[in-house]
């Protein structure tokens, strides 16, 4: 394991925790966006986006071989594998004097809900912080072994 691997891995769960943040700004921006996209020659609703985060390297018994000197340096991290469409379907809201009201009155709706947005957001938020937490400690011990080396 190199010395700056902790490092390596506080930066990645960094970067995929902010895109996290900007995918959830971006849902939480077109929940009322009726027109996002034609489909069909039809206009749909935004569809709300989901990051999906997976580890960076492979399983548990390569990081316990690493630790015990008989492997190879194991990358570790995560990354973001993709961002997905949610399957949820649209909300349905009566209202005849809309623009995008369809003949029987109803409008489609985002399948964004703010609550469950706001609760992503603050979870993407504390992961993030819990990482800066871990980055500042790593920095901490990587100045005490230089300190020692004096």
């Amino acid at each position: 394991m190199s010395l700056f691997q902790s490092l390596n891995i506080s930066a990645s769960a960094l970067t995929a925790q902010r895109l996290r943040m900007d995918v959830i700004a971006s849902n939480m921006a077109n929940v009322d966006t009726t027109r996002a996209r034609l489909v069909n020659g039809e206009w749909e609703p935004y569809r709300r986006k989901m990051v999906i985060i997976e580890p960076r390297s492979g399983s548990f018994s390569g990081y316990l071989q690493a630790a015990l000197g008989r492997a190879d340096a194991v990358d570790g991290g995560v990354r973001v594998r993709e961002i997905v469409d949610d399957p949820a379907p649209f909300k349905l809201v009566y209202d005849p004097n809309h623009p995008d009201a369809g003949a029987d009155g109803y409008v489609r709706l985002p399948n964004v809900d703010p609550l469950k947005e706001m609760v992503d957001l603050i979870g993407a938020t504390r992961s993030y912080e819990a990482n800066v937490t871990v980055l500042n400690a790593s920095k901490g011990m990587l100045m005490k072994a230089l300190e020692i080396g004096k």
